[in-house]
């Protein structure tokens, strides 16, 4: 069967010093990666621990915490919920070594400067070893990929597998070894085991076969690669089955199937290509346009493994801000392709008019100014041929402003301003770990706590090891998530006693007022009493800072 023709690396002319061979491989490899590497690992590490967990940092670390045998998160994080445990698994092995937050973020960490590695690894697989390195400088600096690395979400290692994947698959089209296929379905069979949304890259891998015969796997390689992926993933159901949780988990897919829908349609489009930065979905664009006359299927890779999840996201009710971030190397590859490989004929016409134009800026200096030798520059201009400036010199330039023009919102991403809106996924809660400790620190240990909704909740449970109750969860099962407990009567365990400490939250308060009103009408029913208030620092219009109250704990009595 044919192979498409992709890049080899070329190895060093017979005869060269192996010395000489070392030293031009590490300036013209090891030197980049390494800064650029350095670079990734900066903008994930720095001031990792400065923000406590958000709601979903909270689930997966209670879960891991509770797999390392953590009795009291035990009771209050369930080990099987809606996804699969390969990732939490791995970080339940550092809360046995005495982690906590700021370990459980350096996994996530470590795996995010890890796909920087994986992404120039494809993309020098795919088109060689210049867009190989641009697309992990691309990747190094990009919010979206910065901001969701520095949280304890799945998106992160799934994204990491999946790109392995890829990186596998992009060598079986250039090779078509049997031992590469393999390897990469059972990288993929891994993904789904760190989230189950991976399956949806299948369909992807699907349309390239279909549409690109060429590339397309025997009968039995097909057979064999989709068995491999298939046992792989199958560790999930059969630890379900063997738990005893299968009813657990089909309650977990009836509420997938049946919630609401929590954004718009245009959510991904108004939120993920700022994120990822215009100037890259931009020129990933402009390439496939600009470069379709040279486009094969290596470009139907990278589209088709893209395009099948952002398409079922969309249609997917529930759409995370982090979702796409399996998409983020792709866009990364396809827009270093571009800004490489397109040849635009304006910046050759710059660079013979660049004389000119410096005389003609010149003759426009007042006469008082042009006395003495200035005034002799622009008859020396006019003896001096145009310079020609190297076409490398300028792709570097454009190179280096778009990977600046992602620095700027990276930096906001990881040193964000203070503000009393959140969106879930973006990063960690503010006040939310400092709330928490209180409540361990000075509540009863029988207390039990009320919150507007499930994602406080998390974080009085994680770091308040508190039971917490959402206000706002709903009764009916197919509208809830299974493992969160609503209140049937909140008047009635109000009067029983049952809920001692009503906690309000601005972040979730800005997003259901109507639960935030009704939180604060039970707080004046019976009797609240201010017992702890958070604040954090805002900049107002005007220039100056006030302190903005974000949590508040109330003492409520019957």
């Amino acid at each position: 069967m044919t192979r498409v023709a992709l890049p080899v690396a070329t190895a060093p002319r017979e005869g060269a010093p192996p010395s000489g061979a070392r030293t031009r491989w590490w300036l013209r490899t090891g030197l980049p990666v390494t800064a650029i590497i350095g670079v990734a690992t900066f903008m994930r590490f720095w001031q990792l621990a400065a923000i406590g967990f958000n709601s979903d940092e909270a689930v997966y670390a209670g879960t891991a915490a509770a797999i390392a045998g953590d009795g009291t998160l035990r009771t209050m994080f369930p080990v099987f919920r809606a996804h699969p445990l390969l990732f939490q698994s791995t970080l339940s092995l550092l809360y046995r070594l005495g982690g906590g937050d700021v370990a459980a973020r350096l996994l996530v960490a470590v795996l995010g400067v890890a796909t920087i590695g994986v992404v120039y690894l494809l993309g020098r697989v795919l088109y060689g070893r210049r867009i190989g390195l641009v697309a992990a400088l691309l990747l190094a600096v990009m919010p979206y990929h910065v901001g969701v690395s520095r949280q304890v979400l799945l998106d992160v290692p799934l994204t990491f597998m999946a790109t392995t994947a890829l990186y596998f698959l992009a060598r079986y089209c250039r090779d078509g070894g049997l031992r590469t296929l393999l390897t990469a379905a059972a990288v993929l069979g891994g993904a789904v085991l760190t989230k189950e949304t991976a399956i949806v890259l299948v369909p992807g891998v699907a349309a390239l076969w279909v549409l690109h015969p060429v590339l397309r796997p025997g009968p039995w390689p097909t057979l064999l690669a989709a068995g491999v992926t298939g046992v792989v993933a199958a560790v999930l159901p059969i630890s379900l089955a063997l738990s005893g949780r299968t009813s657990t988990g089909q309650s977990y897919v009836a509420w997938q199937l049946f919630r609401r829908s929590n954004h718009t349609a245009l959510f991904y489009a108004e939120v993920v290509p700022p994120a990822m930065g215009l100037a890259v979905v931009g020129a990933a664009a402009l390439g496939l346009w600009v470069l379709r006359p040279t486009s094969s299927c290596r470009e139907g890779l990278l589209a088709y493994w893209a395009l099948s999840p952002l398409l079922f996201f969309e249609i997917w009710p529930v759409k995370g801000y982090q979702y796409l971030l399996v998409a983020a190397p792709v866009a990364a590859v396809l827009a270093a392709r571009a800004l490489v490989e397109i040849r635009v004929p304006l910046p050759g016409l710059l660079r013979r008019m660049s004389p000119w134009l410096l005389r003609t800026w010149l003759r426009r200096v007042p006469r008082s100014l042009r006395q003495g030798r200035v005034g002799r520059v622009p008859q020396w201009l006019g003896a001096v041929r145009p310079v020609r400036v190297p076409r490398g010199s300028i792709r570097a330039v454009v190179v280096a402003a778009v990977a600046a023009s992602l620095v700027v919102p990276s930096w906001r991403t990881v040193d964000p301003a203070p503000t009393t809106t959140f969106l879930a996924g973006s990063g960690g809660l503010p006040a939310g770990r400092e709330t928490g400790r209180w409540i361990d620190a000075n509540l009863p240990l029988g207390a039990t706590v009320m919150t507007i909704g499930p994602s406080e909740a998390n974080i009085v449970r994680f770091y308040g090891h508190r039971p917490a109750l959402g206000l706002s969860i709903s009764p009916n099962p197919l509208s809830r998530n299974p493992s969160y407990e609503p209140i049937d009567n909140p008047d009635r365990e109000l009067r029983r006693g049952a809920i001692q400490y009503v906690v309000w939250d601005a972040f979730t308060a800005s997003r259901t007022p109507f639960f935030a009103a009704r939180l604060q009408h039970y707080v004046d029913k019976y009797h609240g009493i201010v017992v702890h208030t958070e604040t954090i620092t805002i900049r107002l219009g005007d220039g100056s800072e006030a302190e903005e109250p974000v949590m508040t704990v109330y003492e409520v009595r019957p």
